[in-house]
């Protein structure tokens, strides 16, 4: 569920309850579209995460840490120019919009008290964090909107400041009976549904189908041709979820899909649509968008992260991919070589029986068990010697084509597992540690120049690999990169360990600890195996083929880039690859 004017009022609620009062300590903005600050007051402090980002827009409380940049991006200095040490005077969500503002009381240049705004406007690709003075001004926007961008709305310093366009929606919180029941009967063509989200604001689909589900009517049932009483239904189910709204009743619970840990959705009023499904209630509204974003989050920006690489990734492998082709074509080229050798060598047997000036020469392939004959096309203006050693020319040639191709082709093959190793190694990255390390990896390969390290810049964090533990209490590792993967298969492996990987296919490494035993369960065997082709680039296949064995058969060739390996006497599982075992294996 997206966050809608519903929630949002939840948000604003639990942050009036911890913040009024408060002083802003610090601010900083980890991400081009993310705030963070502290909030010191009554002797407890609180963490506030603030987000523009398409995708993920939201303020809640955060207990999170991030690391921030070393010079703080422009939109970072100017808040803390103006609201850094301001004392939080009053949070509202205008006319139950997806906007909340907060007033901030803090000194100006000349040391009097003024009241700054602090918007957040939660509109999908559109939302924005803007900073306006006491009349209204803006000051700066964590998102600038120039008239080239938007027509409509200009949101840039020293502009004035205007709410978004409301689409003449009604605010609910004031809805009366008798309107409510004709606008209902007015809408034409319209279901129960869109007549909630499309009349009222901060509804939005799934909440409007939730007051149909408790009028006890189907969400796309026909406006007009809706009864006195089921309309009379429907407004009694709208009144009493905004009297929920009002009264501040709130219950926060994720729901997930029945019998799984997947996230289906989320909401601050109890949904009864979604009885049947699996729910969780949290303690606050921040803690459940805590753990509903955080890793959609971190996904999104790792992503945003990874683009470049990627891009660079798939232009490589559209490359060799290429390159391939015009190997194929040229063994196909070549396909006819001992055809060449086999008659230029009927030719030098036959060379005083080859008339002069001929084109064709019909001889028996002395080579072929049938002794059939053969032609053979020749230059009339050459001779029987000639046209021998322009066949003998032309097997020579296409030799030492193919003895190259050979060569050009394992080097392609390879480079071309490699590169896709790189690209199942950007869909496992989690943070930017692993990012950092696939760079890395990719300088060290010749693919993007070095970068060196900025002066006094921290140094940036090892990436880990991930760490499972089996059903039965055995240790599984797996690794996220190619460099991750020589580390845990080389140096952090025993030789009596497990390790497995998928046949083939570019994939994680994965290692079993056995404790010196060189055996495991084989419950653990088929988790690891899971986590092989979990992490592979074929994960969305079924029945895929798994080798293991003991780390001691496994080596790496001298010169092999990152991450290849080669092994031997090993077994083979076929599993489907299952993210639910894998989400209920126990990570640490």
């Amino acid at each position: 569920m997206a966050l809608d004017g519903i929630t949002t009022a939840a948000i604003v609620h639990e942050l009036k309850t911890n913040l009024i009062g408060g002083r802003i300590d610090k601010i900083h903005q980890p991400m081009a579209d993310e705030i963070r600050f502290t909030i010191r007051g009554m002797g407890v402090v609180h963490k506030i995460l603030v987000s523009a980002n398409s995708n993920n827009p939201r303020i809640h409380l955060t207990e999170t840490a991030k690391e921030n940049p070393m010079t703080a991006p422009l939109f970072c200095m100017v808040l803390r120019k103006h609201i850094a040490g301001g004392k939080i005077l009053d949070i509202c969500q205008p006319d139950f919009e997806r906007i909340i503002i907060i007033k901030i009381e803090s000194a100006n240049e000349m040391g009097d008290m003024t009241v700054k705004n602090l918007i957040l406007e939660i509109m999908g690709k559109h939302s924005n964090l803007i900073l306006t003075d006491e009349n209204g001004t803006i000051l700066d926007s964590i998102k600038r909107i120039s008239h080239e961008k938007s027509s409509v709305r200009e949101v840039l310093p020293g502009k004035a400041y205007v709410l978004p366009p409301s689409q003449n929606k009604k605010n609910p919180l004031f809805a009366v009976k008798s309107d409510f029941l004709y606008a209902l009967h007015l809408q034409e063509g319209q279901k129960l549904q869109e007549f909630l989200y499309k009349t009222y604001t901060g509804i939005s689909p799934i909440m409007a189908g939730e007051i149909c589900f408790r009028a006890k009517l189907e969400p796309s049932n026909s406006c007009q041709q809706t009864t006195i009483e089921e309309g009379e239904s429907l407004f009694a189910a709208f009144e009493e979820v905004m009297r929920i709204v009002k009264q501040t009743s709130f219950i926060p619970k994720i729901y997930y899909h029945p019998n799984s840990s997947r996230v289906l959705d989320f909401g601050v009023l109890e949904m009864t649509e979604f009885y049947a499904l699996e729910q969780k209630i949290f303690p606050s509204v921040s803690i459940l968008l805590e753990n509903f974003y955080h890793e959609r989050d971190n996904a999104y920006h790792v992503k945003q992260k990874a683009h470049d690489m990627r891009r660079l990734v798939n232009s490589n492998i559209e490359r060799c991919v290429k390159k391939k082709e015009i190997q194929l074509k040229t063994r196909k080229d070549v396909a006819d070589m001992e055809i060449w050798k086999k008659k230029g060598e009927l030719l030098t047997a036959n060379i005083y029986a080859i008339p002069q000036g001929v084109t064709t020469f019909r001889t028996i392939d002395f080579y072929d068990e049938a002794m059939k004959e053969i032609d053979i096309s020749l230059e009339p203006t050459k001779t029987a010697a000639e046209n021998a050693q322009k066949y003998f020319s032309k097997y020579n040639k296409a030799k030492r084509t193919l003895a190259a191709l050979e060569v050009q082709e394992k080097q392609n093959d390879e480079e071309l597992r490699y590169l896709e190793s790189v690209l199942n190694a950007l869909d496992n990255a989690s943070d930017d540690a692993d990012l950092s390390e696939i760079r890395t990896e990719l300088a060290e390969s010749g693919f993007v120049r070095r970068q060196a390290p900025k002066k006094g810049a921290p140094k940036p964090k090892k990436a880990k690999p991930l760490h499972f533990v089996s059903t039965d209490g055995y240790d599984i590792y797996v690794g996220k990169s190619n460099l991750q993967n020589d580390e845990l298969t080389l140096r952090f492996a025993d030789s009596t360990d497990i390790w497995l990987h998928t046949k083939e296919i570019p994939g994680s490494h994965v290692i079993i600890q056995t404790n010196g035993t060189g055996t495991a369960s084989d419950g653990a065997l088929e988790e690891a195996a899971n986590l092989a082709a979990y992490f592979s680039k074929a994960k969305n296949s079924s029945m895929v083929p798994v080798d293991y064995t003991l780390r001691k058969n496994v080596k790496k060739p001298n010169g092999a880039k990152p991450g290849m390996v080669i092994y031997l006497t090993n077994r083979t599982l076929y599993v489907t690859p299952d993210e639910e075992k894998m989400q209920s294996m126990q990570k640490l």
